[in-house]
């Protein structure tokens, strides 16, 4: 029985980890309410741009959220650097699976992501205190 709670408590000690973590189960999340969305309405691909920026933008604040408030100050840094991890593991999948190579939006993405993410982490420290 206790091997069983010390499975289910495991817990990352890293903030950064755990806002990947994070980030990346919201993406999963919103891939596949886009994927329902694609199914089940008379969309097509080239649509669903924009709503894959809007994943991303609030799957990096999350991940950022849950960075920050892991850590016990500067939460900023925290949050940047897991939204900079964030866009280089997203850009590096894209490169590795669909073959694209990467441009100069790609940068202003992973800045953004980074700016998403400092911001959730400036939010997450503060959930902290309460």
């Amino acid at each position: 029985m206790q091997f069983i709670r010390n499975l289910f408590s495991w817990k990352l000690s890293s903030p950064v980890l755990s806002g990947l973590l994070r980030a990346f189960m919201w993406m999963l999340l919103g891939a596949l309410v886009l994927s329902l969305l694609l199914w089940g309405s008379g969309m097509s691909e080239q649509d669903l741009s924009t709503y894959t920026y809007i994943v991303h933008g609030v799957a990096a604040a999350f991940g950022g959220l849950a960075a920050g408030r892991k850590a016990s100050s500067r939460g900023w840094y925290q949050g940047a650097l897991t939204g900079i991890l964030y866009g280089i593991i997203v850009l590096l999948v894209g490169f590795l699976a669909l073959d694209s190579s990467p441009a100069g939006m790609d940068l202003l993405w992973v800045l953004a992501a980074a700016g998403i993410s400092a911001l959730g982490g400036m939010f997450g420290v503060n959930l902290q205190k309460y």
